[in-house]
């Protein structure tokens, strides 16, 4: 109870710090935004080219990979949200409290769930607005919003890891980048994997942002849904997640001691 208990007053906590400083969220989405409204009508004629998924636009297929794109750029405030934390002094504080160790972590991780879940719906509202449409239904937005809230959280487990090991915002901020951009663009993501050179086919066939992005848009498009290509991706990201919280918690135990 103590755990629950601890995880949800973290949780509001780290919410109330979030709407009172809500240029974050709006930063955060203000590029996936850009990439939707502006990517998606300049390459609208791409789905014309041979190779593209047949009766599929532009949009519908770079939506799945625009919500991906959002989610690892929100995964990077957790850990520079950890630095501040650490250098503002408020993590010793909780330290010498009976707060549980375990729902620091998990108070800030729920919180980031929480923010990528809302951001994805404002994205798939616009998106609804240019024309984009779930075949699966109500039952297909809510496996929609899981599996990129769990991607999100999957990947908060890296930034988290850089913050505990390098306490330093623009550190986390620089390597994220560096590590994240170059796999969104080696991905599914934009494009199908048939558009690019034989090398980087090789790179987006073991992606993790292909696995996500592939069972997200097989959720949108018709004639695409597949058990098991979702169980897969989840498989795949849950691996993600046990590596990167494992490092995490390590990092943590060092910090705490």
């Amino acid at each position: 109870m103590t755990l629950l208990f601890d995880t949800r007053y973290l949780f509001v906590r780290s919410l109330k710090k979030l709407f009172r400083n809500p240029i974050l969220l709006f930063f955060s989405l203000f590029q996936p935004i850009i990439f939707l409204v502006l990517f998606t009508q300049l390459f609208h004629s791409l789905n014309l080219l041979p190779g593209f998924p047949p009766g599929v636009s532009y949009l519908e297929y770079a939506s799945a990979g625009i919500l991906l794109q959002n989610a690892f750029s929100s995964a990077l405030q957790s850990g520079t949200s950890i630095v501040e934390d650490l250098n503002s002094g408020f993590l010793q504080k909780m330290l010498v409290t009976q707060v549980s160790r375990p729902a620091i972590l998990l108070g800030r991780l729920t919180t980031d769930a929480f923010r990528v879940t809302v951001q994805s719906a404002i994205i798939l509202c616009l998106a609804y607005v240019l024309g984009f449409r779930i075949q699966t239904g109500v039952l297909g937005l809510l496996l929609i919003l899981f599996i990129v809230a769990f991607f999100g959280l999957a990947w908060s487990g890296i930034s988290l890891a850089l913050g505990l090991r390098t306490k330093s915002a623009e550190t986390v901020f620089g390597i994220g980048a560096f590590l994240t951009f170059p796999l969104l663009f080696m991905s599914t993501a934009l494009v199908p994997v048939g558009f690019m050179p034989t090398w980087m086919q090789s790179v987006s066939n073991v992606n993790p942002i292909s696995y996500a992005v592939n069972a997200v848009r097989d959720l949108s498009l018709p004639n695409y849904f597949s058990w098991s290509a979702e169980v897969s991706a989840l498989a795949f990201i849950a691996g993600i997640a046990v590596v990167t919280m494992g490092i995490t918690l390590y990092l943590f135990k060092k910090v705490v001691s």
